[in-house]
């Protein structure tokens, strides 16, 4: 299949001093989706053009370049609204998709689980059904490439109705999902076993870090959202001490609202994780951004009560002297994930965490309190345990909110 060449466009507003680090993660993004950026053009604006997101002027260099580079397709770095998608394509007689069709378009490559693909095609769904208002040029739009894979290329053709009707459809799916999700979840909580969501900014090195840690054989590639699908794989302690580990999806500057509400659930692990282990690249010149970004989206999704560790990931490829800090964090650690660099210390520093949750019971219980003993071993962790002619010695740690029951 022949590379598809792709214009980059990008207004800079007074309040909007990112615009060119941005541009650059769009062109990883095309690049991920499998195309050629062939040319780049920003504009500065007080705000964002309201009917063609880029003034006249721009558009004419645009046209220039679309000629001299023979690019397939303009590529907006920001959400366009219908009317602005539809006079921008009239205007260049050039398919115009923007960053959230990007990377829904990357989503859709990537995700390989059922939900996964559901969540997908929700987010398409409603994107497309969002961009219906006014006009049918979004359903008759001919030809392939980015923006028109996945599981929602079928439903070019379909009418407001029929997408209404599919939406309907997914969530009915989805609520299943959820519910067989909230099941393996109650267990897990039934089982007293720390659950640690990796949270991060996309292509920090999460995956590489959960492989590392457990050789759980996740894909890691050096490319934007090469792991979609959250994956759970559990460790255990030299102690005895068993966690789990949770990859979520990665985070991004201007996340589209359509894959935070479609993804929501996937996202919501991290909810009800009882540690946030935050990695983050401190390779990338931009890592404090990608960091607010992260914690942005961690608090749009109510997540702002967790301990978090942060680990300062591809410490082998950072400046010398660099200064690491992180304010939100309860714990820092700094690490490679590639070759191993410091995850002894950050096992430990989990270890701390964990333990920081827990009480100690140094106690002996009366043989006709059998019944406690068993509890302790089904949410403790027994440090010793001694049969004694006056009743059972234990010492063990347990979660402290379940400390009184055994005072």
């Amino acid at each position: 299949m022949e590379e598809e060449r792709i214009i980059l466009v990008a207004v800079a507003t007074s309040d909007n001093d990112d615009t060119l680090q941005s541009l650059i993660e769009l062109e990883e993004l095309g690049q991920t989706a499998g195309a050629k950026t062939v040319g780049k053009v920003i504009q500065n604006r007080e705000k964002i053009h309201p009917g063609t997101y880029i003034g006249k002027g721009k558009i004419e260099e645009v046209k220039s370049l679309i000629y001299s580079t023979h690019a397939d397709t303009v590529v907006c770095d920001d959400e366009l609204s219908p009317a602005q998608n539809h006079n921008l394509e009239e205007a260049l007689d050039i398919k115009v998709i923007d960053r959230t069709v990007l990377i829904l378009d990357i989503f859709a490559q990537r995700a390989s689980t059922s939900e996964g693909k559901l969540q997908v095609e929700l987010a398409q769904l409603r994107y497309r059904l969002s961009h219906l208002t006014g006009t049918r040029s979004g359903l008759s739009r001919l030809g392939g490439g980015i923006g028109t894979r996945g599981p929602g290329e079928q439903k070019l053709e379909m009418d407001r109705r029929i997408i209404k009707q599919r939406i309907t459809q997914i969530r009915g799916e989805l609520v299943q999902v959820k519910r067989t999700r909230e099941l393996t979840r109650k267990k897990r909580q039934e089982n007293h076993v720390p659950v640690i969501a990796i949270t991060g900014y996309t292509n920090a090195g999460k995956s590489t870090l959960l492989n590392k840690l457990t050789g759980a054989g996740v894909l890691s590639e050096d490319k934007l959202f090469a792991t979609l699908d959250p994956v759970t794989r559990k460790y255990e302690f030299e102690n005895g001490g068993k966690v789990l580990f949770t990859d979520t999806v990665g985070f991004i500057r201007k996340l589209p609202h359509h894959l935070v509400q479609a993804f929501r659930g996937t996202l919501e692990e991290a909810k009800y994780a009882d540690i946030i282990l935050h990695v983050a690249d401190c390779s990338n010149p931009d890592m404090d951004a990608q960091m607010h970004t992260v914690y942005d989206t961690l608090d749009r999704l109510g997540i702002g009560d967790k301990k978090i560790i942060t680990a300062f990931n591809k410490i082998d490829l950072a400046e010398d002297g660099i200064i690491l800090k992180d304010l939100r964090a309860d714990k820092t650690v700094m690490i490679s994930a590639k070759d191993g660099t410091g995850t002894e210390e950050l096992l430990k520093v989990i270890e701390e965490v964990i333990m920081d949750r827990k009480r100690l019971v140094d106690r002996t219980f009366s043989y006709n309190e059998a019944a406690k003993i068993n509890e302790i071993h089904n949410i403790g962790q027994i440090i010793e345990e001694d049969y004694r002619s006056d009743g059972i010695y234990i010492k063990a740690h347990v979660p402290k909110e379940y400390v009184y029951m055994f005072e």
